[in-house]
């Protein structure tokens, strides 16, 4: 991504222990937060690497296609699970995020700059508005309510439904910088 780079440090940190919690969170005892899990990990690690920044790390100009590829895939998958319900609709919308950050930056940078004084993209500002959407509903819903007294007690750590809506908060707040950044 195009961002200074202690930015983009803190956004690779942030996206890489999000997708370590992701990967520990498969080893859930319920069968929905291990799928969701995976694909939360997958996306975590996904834009770790897609945040490192340039002057440390170019990658090959094969590699954007294939995260493009990577992520297509996740998105059908992503799509195969909104038959089941709609909370699978923002997994999907994500991979579609993460296909195109990956074509957009496959375009040369040269290029790629050259289009920044045009204005936001399309597609970039309905996905900035999606995420700021989401990361505002997402935070407000972090907002504690009153639980009785002991009614998490018996609830592991990665099963825990305010800790995974945590993780896709900061996941959201990391693809808001990311687009922001292209």
């Amino acid at each position: 991504m195009h961002g200074p780079g202690s930015t983009a440090w803190l956004l690779v940190a942030l996206c890489a222990a999000t997708g370590a919690y992701c990967l520990l969170r498969m080893r859930s005892g319920v069968e929905e937060q291990r799928r969701a899990a995976g694909g939360e990990a997958l996306m975590g690690f996904g834009m770790a690497a897609m945040a490192v920044p340039a002057t440390v790390f170019t990658p090959p100009g094969w590699a954007w296609p294939l995260y493009a590829a990577v992520f297509a895939a996740a998105a059908l998958r992503a799509l195969w699970g909104v038959r089941s319900g709609p909370h699978h609709l923002h997994h999907l919308v994500g991979t579609a995020a993460m296909v195109y950050m990956s074509l957009a930056m496959a375009v040369s940078p040269a290029e790629h700059h050259a289009h920044a004084g045009a204005g936001v993209p399309p597609v970039t500002g309905v996905l900035l508005a999606y995420f700021t959407g989401y990361v505002l509903l997402t935070g407000a819903r972090l907002v504690p309510s009153a639980a009785p007294a002991g009614a998490r007690a018996g609830v592991r750590w990665g099963d825990r439904p305010e800790l995974a809506r945590a993780c896709r908060l900061s996941m959201g707040i990391g693809m808001l910088a990311m687009l922001l950044a292209m």
